[in-house]
């Protein structure tokens, strides 16, 4: 047997009907659309969420919440155990820029508290979790904040 032997099993394929041929195929005049109405018309493309004129769902429910954008808060984030890895005792926003731990500083630097500390280190940064605070003590370290950081409103 060859790949080029291989047919379809008889009556698998069938010709596409052919639609709007004339009144002698049994599909001319109207071609199965009905005789009016949107869906009738060639180009016919019905838009998303369209409920036949009816108010549509996404219309009807109410909006809910609020999205402050312009003045919102955002930090560069890092973790206890990402400063455990690093190599030497004493970390601020400049030594970490350095390292390519954050790549921007938006609004501050925020510590946060996922992972484990084995070593006393010094960190400089404009906010701490209270877990990570205590991390950083608990390992014999010392969590300096700094004045937080001031930035114009976002352009909208």
């Amino acid at each position: 047997m060859n790949l080029s032997e291989i047919r379809p099993p008889a009556g698998q394929k069938k010709n596409k009907r052919r639609l709007g041929q004339g009144m002698g195929t049994g599909r001319g005049k109207f071609a199965g659309r009905g005789a009016k109405g949107a869906k009738s018309i060639s180009g016919y493309s019905r838009m998303r969420g369209f409920e036949g004129g009816q108010m549509p769902l996404h219309r009807r429910l109410p909006k809910r919440g609020f999205s402050n954008a312009m003045f919102k808060t955002t930090f560069a984030i890092v973790n206890v155990a990402t400063l455990n890895d690093l190599a030497g005792d004493t970390f601020d926003v400049a030594s970490l820029q350095a390292a390519g731990v954050i790549k921007k500083l938006e609004d501050g630097l925020k510590v946060l508290a996922n992972g484990d500390l084995t070593r006393a280190i010094t960190v400089t940064a404009h906010h701490f979790s209270a877990m990570a605070k205590e991390k950083i003590e608990k390992a014999g370290g010392t969590a300096i904040v700094i004045e937080p950081v001031t930035r114009k409103p976002k352009e909208q």
